[in-house]
């Protein structure tokens, strides 16, 4: 059995990562662009920062959605904005 990732990530940095994974529309790559985490180490993320049901739910969501992938995706979609997007915390 493989050794957990160790992520050096504050929980705000968790917390957002979790929200980028959830949006269907942002790629892994977009992740790991910003966070360093590649597909992998993503899931691994929200394996341990979600209920076992949510985490199920989740990966059957993503699992071969061409729009979290940017190799699959078609060249006429683009991103989208989304109101809570550039959401400012206080």
């Amino acid at each position: 059995m493989s050794k957990p990732l160790q992520f050096k990530l504050s929980q705000e940095e968790v917390s957002r990562i979790v929200e980028m994974a959830w949006e269907d529309r942002t790629p892994f790559e977009a992740i790991e662009l910003q966070f360093g985490l590649n597909e992998s180490q993503t899931i691994e993320l929200m394996r341990a920062n979600m209920k076992a049901s949510s985490f199920r739910m989740w990966r059957e969501r993503v699992t071969g959605r061409k729009t979290k992938h940017l190799k699959l995706r078609g060249f006429g979609l683009s991103k989208a904005y989304a109101p809570g997007h550039y959401k400012v915390r206080r």
